[in-house]
């Protein structure tokens, strides 16, 4: 449990690290054109009994920006056992960026059980604020 807690520390940290440095590419026109069947099986993905293909499926749905993928997401977050994967929705739901995933993480950050979840909650929330543009605040 220490070591998967050090593993997931030190993912998180390298993230935060090269997160300045990282570019938004344009998705490839292949993804594009399949990016319904993409999602669909990104959620599924979620559903599995094996950690790592739900916590790789949570990954890619903040990286493609998946708004179906919000509601799976919250569940995750809200209810999950894997401390890891809780942190991965928040993230995800972050990458995504929609008011309502932005709230979800906002919520979990006083209200998740877990104290790390609710300090990497507050952690993505913050960065996520900062940077929204001011025309778009609150």
């Amino acid at each position: 449990m220490k070591r998967t807690a050090f593993l997931l520390t030190s993912f998180f940290v390298l993230v935060f690290a090269f997160e300045g440095f990282s570019y938004s590419p344009k998705l490839p026109a292949a993804v594009l054109a399949k990016k319904a069947i993409i999602e669909k099986n990104l959620i599924k993905g979620l559903e599995s009994q094996n950690e790592g293909v739900m916590l790789s499926a949570a990954y890619y749905l903040g990286e493609y920006r998946c708004e179906s993928g919000i509601i799976p997401l919250m569940k995750i977050l809200h209810s999950d056992c894997c401390e890891g994967l809780r942190i991965m929705a928040a993230l995800s739901l972050t990458k995504i960026g929609t008011g309502k995933s932005l709230y979800a993480v906002k919520q979990n950050t006083y209200l998740n059980e877990s104290e790390s979840v609710r300090k990497f909650c507050l952690q993505f929330y913050l960065a996520a604020k900062e940077k929204k543009p001011s025309y778009m605040e609150d």
